[in-house]
């Protein structure tokens, strides 16, 4: 599954994740994080793969869409 713009800043706020800190956790350049967040284009499969790897190796839990759309949730720790 891809994750969304949406979803990629949601799980970085409860992260408490700046873009910096995604890109470097994600071996991608901060410019990719941004301009994907702000909707200036969208990774490859491979970047958007290791962003999503980054947040779920911290504990983000994806939501698939299930007729309330796509989400994201911390893991219980």
């Amino acid at each position: 599954m891809s994750i969304s713009l949406e979803q990629s800043r949601a799980a970085r706020g409860l992260l408490d994740w700046s873009q910096s800190k995604l890109a470097e956790a994600s071996n991608l350049s901060e410019s990719t994080i941004r301009d994907f967040e702000k909707g200036r284009r969208i990774p490859s499969v491979n970047n958007l793969a290791a962003v999503r790897a980054a947040l779920e190796s911290a504990g983000v839990l994806f939501i698939d869409p299930n007729g309330n759309g796509p989400g994201v949730r911390l893991r219980d720790r």
